[in-house]
């Protein structure tokens, strides 16, 4: 098995998968704008790839559709039921992913109420099922984990060894609770104790070498700078960086100066047309709304603009305003 996460230079940085945000449009911009080290497919469902009718699926493999310039790249899955795991796995390694990420971390209700994502820091021994599944389903690409330090507390000297003596390539790491959703302070320190987990832990296959697996911080990080510092404080392997994306496809050029308006407006256009290459079939239009106040802000206008364009119905619209726009600066 070939585990790109090994040859990657550190410290590593890479892209949040973001439900609804981070699609293939996003991606493929961000890849030729300024590609991070690893990126991820949307959280996707297991159980929706194996049991949805056709129509479903239809809608559903939208979320695994990528582009060679996004390379490496991971799909993200989330279940609770290691079958379907298998089963969604198997696919992903046919569809060409370069890796596959188990979602261990969501927290949001609808999710954690069918024993997926954060529930499964309670669940250590259906953790290790659904990662044992998941790599009989696809032997020949290597396995990460997204996850969080804790459930309703910092459980993490409780949870972290039973991810570890799985030996996935990489665990990211979010560093607050489910409970605290993303309303708290990121404990980063909590990093630093993560890396130390890992460190003392022994091989689990006795070998004396230290466990290989990566450690990447997640959580509140705004640019590439601050996410050195965090590598610097903690000592992890590398930091994923996610909300910081919005409107900023830029993001991991670790630009100095902020992009004009032109730059702005003339990248929106490209990502709104290549939301109709990729998904305008059927992904609903509102989705592309959520990135045009990270877009169009800090100018004189750039309200006027922003109310306009959330009025409009279509990418098209969207695109002659902005055509507008650009003529009028």
């Amino acid at each position: 098995m070939m585990d790109f996460w090994q040859t990657l230079s550190k410290p590593v940085m890479a892209l949040a998968p973001m439900e609804d945000v981070t699609d293939a449009a996003f991606r493929k911009l961000i890849a030729k704008m300024a590609k991070p080290a690893v990126m991820f497919s949307e959280f996707t469902s297991a159980d929706g790839l194996v049991l949805a009718p056709e129509k479903g699926q239809r809608i559903l493999r939208k979320k695994l559709i990528y582009s060679e310039s996004e390379r490496p790249i991971a799909a993200q899955l989330f279940s609770a039921y290691p079958e379907r795991m298998e089963k969604a796995a198997a696919l992903v390694q046919e569809l060409g992913f370069d890796g596959i990420d188990i979602n261990m971390g969501c927290p949001v209700r609808e999710v954690v109420e069918t024993g997926c994502g954060a529930a499964l820091i309670k669940n250590p021994a259906l953790a290790r099922e659904l990662i044992h599944a998941a790599r009989r389903g696809a032997p020949n690409i290597p396995l990460s984990i997204k996850t969080r330090i804790g459930y309703d507390k910092d459980d993490l000297d409780m949870w972290l060894p039973e991810l570890l003596a799985e030996e996935p390539s990489a665990i990211i790491i979010h560093a607050r609770t489910r409970k605290e959703m993303s309303d708290a302070p990121a404990h980063w320190d909590a990093i630093a104790r993560a890396v130390k987990i890992r460190d003392s832990l022994q091989n689990p296959r006795g070998v004396t070498s230290r466990i290989k697996t990566l450690i990447l911080g997640n959580g509140d990080v705004r640019d590439l700078g601050e996410a050195r510092t965090r590598v610097e404080e903690t000592a992890c392997d590398g930091v994923m960086l996610g909300r910081a994306i919005y409107g900023n496809p830029w993001l991991f050029a670790d630009r100095v100066e902020l992009p004009s308006p032109q730059e702005r407006i003339d990248a929106l256009i490209e990502h709104l047309k290549l939301f109709d290459e990729l998904l305008g079939d059927t992904t609903n239009y509102a989705t592309m709304k959520k990135h045009f106040k990270a877009y169009i802000s800090g100018w004189d206008n750039a309200k006027e603009l922003r109310v306009r364009l959330m009025d409009t119905q279509n990418s098209k619209e969207a695109q002659e305003i902005l055509a507008s726009a650009i003529l009028r600066a």
